[in-house]
């Protein structure tokens, strides 16, 4: 059976994106270099420039990837059948404890791993982080002002600002997460969140 030649180029430049997103979350971005990832991915340098003009041009892709199925991942949970907003709100955190801890993320955990190295390198990048994270709050925000509608949760404020904040509390505990190497600042992180929200 011939594969089209349009989705073969599409599978090789995924998989390309697929190994550099889960070396990078683990390295960095400036610690590794193209021959880690071509290496990984079985793949000649002449297929990577084919497919990528550098390589801030390959990070931007890569993020652009990560946050297209990250927000895939948010909308499914926040539309889970038979819950609340509020429940379906506390297991998008729960999701966010178990794929941004301190272990392995398998590249899950790309935008809190890179977001302030390369937001410093690339302006390209540093739009792709901004683009994405506002994407998340959004949806928080959304989340949130169903919650309020439905009776789950309550909150003092606007919601969008709620959720904003929610955000940046759960991105500053996995940064000291990670620096702590211990999830103690992630159930400091839930017990707030259940505050703002008004949860029992």
């Amino acid at each position: 059976m011939n594969i089209p030649k349009t989705r073969e180029t599409s599978d090789v430049r995924q998989g390309i994106l697929d190994v550099g997103q889960r070396i990078m979350a683990a390295k960095g971005y400036s610690a590794v270099g193209l021959n880690e990832i071509l290496a990984n991915a079985g793949v000649p340098k002449g297929s990577f420039y084919h497919y990528f003009g550098s390589k801030d041009a390959f990070g931007e892709a890569m993020l652009e990837s990560y946050f297209e199925a990250y927000l895939g991942d948010i909308d499914r949970t926040l539309a889970q059948p038979n819950l609340t907003m509020a429940q379906r709100l506390l297991n998008y955190f729960d999701l966010w404890q178990d794929t941004q801890s301190f272990h392995d993320c398998q590249g899950k955990c790309l935008a809190v791993k890179l977001g302030v190295e390369v937001a410093d390198l690339s302006e390209a990048m540093r739009a792709v982080l901004m683009r994405g994270t506002a994407g998340i709050a959004d949806r928080l925000a959304n989340a949130i002002e169903v919650g309020v509608a439905e009776g789950s949760l309550t909150i003092t404020g606007d919601p969008h600002d709620v959720a904003q904040s929610l955000y940046q509390l759960w991105v500053g505990a996995s940064v000291m997460v990670k620096i702590n190497k211990s999830v103690k600042p992630f159930d400091t992180a839930r017990a707030i969140t259940r505050q703002i929200l008004n949860l029992p």
